[in-house]
């Protein structure tokens, strides 16, 4: 392995957990205790990543840095970012009912003081598979003028829960292979015939193909984010700043650069793996496929002892 870039990965950890029932970024899932987030950073340091900037909340911060510290050391270095309702790049008078902050978009963008160079994004509850990191890292590692941003995409149908509905990134690509458009569609489950829908605002359902490509939540970005993310959040306040659980999603940012003409957005096509956990009964399938990986030689059966 090679790090011939300073290329950070930021992980979005703020999540409270509430349809899991608590902080799942910190729950274990492997034989040792490891967490899906040891396995991301596993992969990601073996695919090149040097760095990583957690978005966390402040009040489990002392016991988060306290769990993946001591395996970081000596192999990536690690800052820690809090994701706060209060810290917004604008002045605004934020209801006083609101208890939680705004949404992927913004986590993102409070790591604009740790990041000075490429960076990739991913969840802290999802897993991603060692290849999705590869690819990412060697997008992310090219030289690019203009700058491109890039997203890993995943079948929908690899995506779903058996346990409830979940929130996908759906994208459109053009020939090139560039986004033409991603829209957030919420409510994704498969009906008792198999078909894959989502309700739309208007009352009605949409059905969704299989092999729709959507994207997990895994983007290659550059500084140039946080410039576009303070514009656009200043239009989305404005809007609907007062809707006490209004969220400003990454997709959203990308979406209107896309069609604005201010970006372009490579689709990374990855037949890698993914789960993850959105609700407590997921738990038992993330375990046990974990174990498989182990018993297919993916993983050592102890993940940090054999780095």
């Amino acid at each position: 392995m090679t790090q011939q870039k300073n290329i950070s990965l930021v992980v979005l950890a703020a999540g409270m957990g509430s349809r899991y029932g608590g902080l799942k970024q910190m729950d274990a899932f492997g034989p040792h205790g490891e967490t899906i987030i040891d396995y991301s950073l596993y992969d990601a340091y073996r695919a090149g990543f040097n760095r990583v900037i957690f978005i966390i909340r402040e009040y489990f911060a002392d016991a988060f840095k306290e769990a993946f510290e001591p395996k970081l050391k000596g192999r990536m270095e690690a800052a820690y970012v809090f994701q706060e309702l209060q810290y917004i790049p604008t002045s605004y008078p934020i209801p006083s009912e609101r208890d939680k902050p705004w949404g992927t978009g913004h986590a993102v963008w409070v790591a604009h003081d740790a990041v000075d160079g490429p960076f990739g994004v991913i969840n802290a509850d999802d897993y991603y598979g060692p290849e999705s990191y590869k690819t990412l890292y060697d997008f992310l590692a090219q030289d690019r003028d203009p700058e491109e941003y890039g997203v890993v995409s995943y079948r929908l149908d690899k995506t779903l829960s058996e346990h409830g509905t979940v929130n996908r990134g759906v994208c459109e690509r053009d020939e090139q292979g560039y986004l033409k458009w991603i829209e957030e569609c919420k409510q994704i489950g498969r009906d008792a015939s198999g078909l894959i829908s989502f309700p739309m605002d208007d009352g009605t359902t949409r059905i969704l193909p299989g092999d729709t490509p959507v994207s997990m939540n895994m983007w290659g970005f550059y500084p140039s984010y946080f410039r576009y993310f303070e514009s656009q959040f200043a239009e989305f306040l404005a809007e609907h700043g007062q809707e006490l659980k209004s969220e400003f999603y990454i997709p959203t940012l990308v979406d209107t650069l896309i069609r604005q003409q201010e970006r372009q957005t490579k689709v990374l096509y990855c037949d890698a793996e993914w789960f993850g956990v959105t609700y407590r009964e997921d738990k038992p399938f993330v375990s046990e496929r974990l174990r498989q990986l182990i018993a297919e030689g993916v993983y050592p059966d102890n993940l940090w002892n054999q780095l």
